[in-house]
């Protein structure tokens, strides 16, 4: 089998970085478990959604994509469990809820601003979980979902700042960016049109990918001049 099949997908990524998130995330999901478990709902939910496993893998292994930043991991998460409480006591069908729950669940993170995938699990959970879930109602949205959501982000924030990460992520300065661009020739209008022109979204912050696209172009330059 070819050795590139096991490259890491994500720019940047090594394996020493994917050992230490792994760790981290591994770390993250126990100690959220280990305090959920002593909380009140313990004896009739489970003390940690599986979605959590899926919010760990953001948080952890790419905390710079704004899907893993820490109001999408406990928005996403609490506002698609209540959009699939909502969609179960709706719609009496477990297979239609099931998708409307989902598909829900995407426009309400959307316009919140809090788009997360494992939101999607959240509110999948919600109509599939079972008779204790469905007994909680909306309060399953809240305990354990939101707090599971808000430990792991608590736990994360600890784990990438101890590391020298940030976490939440901070896009580079507008003055960085702007004295980068100028550098590279091209304004943020022109990236503007060229992702208009792709019709795709890309897991990237907007400053991020404005600054990463310059400095290229500043390499690039330097290199045609021969002063790299």
């Amino acid at each position: 089998m070819p050795v590139k099949l096991f490259r890491p997908i994500l720019a940047g990524a090594t394996l020493g970085e994917r050992l230490a998130t792994a760790a981290g995330a591994a770390l993250g999901l126990a100690v959220t478990y280990a305090l959920c478990a002593h909380l009140p709902w313990g004896a009739r939910l489970p003390a940690i959604v599986a979605p959590l496993g899926a919010s760990a893998v953001l948080a952890f292994a790419v905390p710079a994509s704004p899907l893993a930043q820490p109001w999408s991991v406990i928005g996403g998460n609490t506002v698609s469990a209540l959009v699939g409480v909502a969609v179960y006591r709706t719609i009496p069908d477990a297979g239609i809820a099931a998708g409307v729950a989902v598909g829900a669940a995407i426009v309400a993170m959307s316009l919140l601003r809090c788009l997360h995938p494992p939101g999607g699990a959240a509110a999948l959970t919600a109509v599939i979980g079972g008779a204790p879930i469905h007994a909680a109602g909306f309060g399953f949205a809240f305990a354990p979902v939101g707090i599971n959501s808000l430990l792991l982000v608590l736990l994360a924030v600890a784990f990438h700042r101890l590391r020298g990460h940030s976490y939440p992520h901070r896009p580079a300065a507008p003055a960085v960016v702007a004295a980068a661009e100028r550098a590279a020739g091209f304004a943020p209008e022109d990236l503007d049109l060229a992702l208009a022109d792709m019709h795709e979204s890309f897991d990237i912050d907007r400053a991020d990918l404005d600054l990463l696209l310059a400095t290229a172009e500043t390499h690039a330059r330097r290199r045609r001049a021969g002063t790299r």
